[in-house]
């Protein structure tokens, strides 16, 4: 493996550095943002980007917001792997089961990132359960690295395939790891996590359609979210995980971004400065966390790569509060984040995204 990516960076730099990419699944609300940042990452050349309803328009008529910015037209699926020689690395942004399909496919000398839950779950029985359809493609599961970068940073750089986490588990997993790496938790941990409704993708359907939305406030998928075997299933990964996870989403009524409050009993009691330096050295090398007094705002990671993770004590019990964008942080940028990091790139490129006040 290490001796094919030596190979693939030295045909790069015959290449003048310009990584050629394809977007399977351009028309979502994922796919846009993937092209957001694709568009004007430096060392990034967009070869194709599928979307077989808008296949044959321009990306700028179905994305008003890059229009003027390329002159890419959406294409149907290419056809086959012949089509991907001269393509590095490709990014599936794909209704889940699409990908596990398409995966078995790709010549070997292709990267993908898969942005859909087909291959987060290592547990065939997990992900059957919670995704509520058979998985076709197990044996190129074992090939799949999980992707959240700033636990996973070494074995993502050495992978081929990536399975890019889900966007609550993102913000979940971030505001943990720090405590479940040391072996700081006991007993239940409770999550209170609220989305925006492009957490729900561009079709609108029963419930998800921000008309529905932006007026209300609800609970969804009680005890059952299918991100929560893949919680718990990395958090035992980066530490002793044995507790219980009690996970509750919900609909917030605004377009982007995912707010956790983190409720955590600690076998000692922290201090917010102890916590603070805990977390602090855990990230010491990830530029994309940063760590706030009090409360994050979702306002201030719209549109960013960034997660801001604040904190609240009281002896042994410890609230962490996770922010992110979930179409960025939570999808497209994290994907990025970690194509940079497989094709020895600084993980920042492309990524220095300004959110905007107010």
């Amino acid at each position: 493996m290490k001796s094919d990516i030596g190979n693939m960076n030295t045909k790069l730099e015959t290449r003048n550095s310009k990584l050629r990419v394809g977007i399977y699944g351009g028309s979502g609300y994922g796919g846009s943002e993937l092209l957001r940042i694709l568009l004007l990452h430096p060392n990034v050349e967009i070869s194709f980007v599928t979307a077989n309803e808008q296949a044959g328009k321009r990306v700028g008529e179905v994305h008003r917001n890059l229009a003027g910015l390329t002159d890419l037209v959406f294409s149907g699926a290419p056809d086959g792997p012949s089509s991907l020689t001269d393509v590095d690395c490709v990014f599936l942004a794909l209704p889940h089961g699409q990908a596990m399909a398409l995966v078995p496919t790709l010549p070997t000398h292709v990267k993908a990132i898969d942005l859909s839950g087909d291959f987060r779950l290592r547990d065939q029985q997990e992900f059957e359960k919670h995704y509520n359809r058979a998985h076709t493609a197990m044996s190129s599961q074992a090939e799949f690295v999980y992707g959240l970068t700033e636990t996973n940073r070494e074995a993502i750089r050495n992978a081929r395939l990536i399975a890019n986490p889900g966007c609550f588990a993102t913000a979940t997993l971030l505001g943990l790891a720090p405590l479940a790496a040391k072996g700081a938790i006991n007993g239940r941990v409770i999550v209170d996590a609220k989305t925006g409704s492009s957490g729900s993708g561009a079709k609108a359907a029963a419930n998800t359609h921000h008309p529905q939305r932006m007026n209300s406030f609800y609970a969804y998928k009680p005890f059952n979210h299918q991100h929560v075997p893949e919680i718990e299933q990395e958090l035992r990964a980066i530490g002793d995980w044995t507790n219980e996870l009690v996970f509750m989403t919900h609909s917030l009524p605004v377009s982007r971004g995912i707010f956790a409050s983190i409720y955590v009993e600690t076998n000692s009691d922290f201090s917010e400065p102890q916590l603070r330096e805990m977390f602090a050295e855990f990230y010491r090398d990830s530029f994309f966390i940063r760590l706030v007094e009090g409360s994050p705002d979702i306002n201030w990671v719209k549109t960013t790569n960034f997660c801001d993770l604040g904190f609240a004590t009281r002896g042994r019990s410890v609230v962490v509060f996770s922010a992110i964008d979930n179409l960025v942080k939570g999808a497209a940028g994290q994907a990025v984040q970690n194509m940079n990091l497989m094709f020895g790139l600084d993980e920042k490129t492309g990524l220095m995204l300004v959110g905007t006040n107010p």
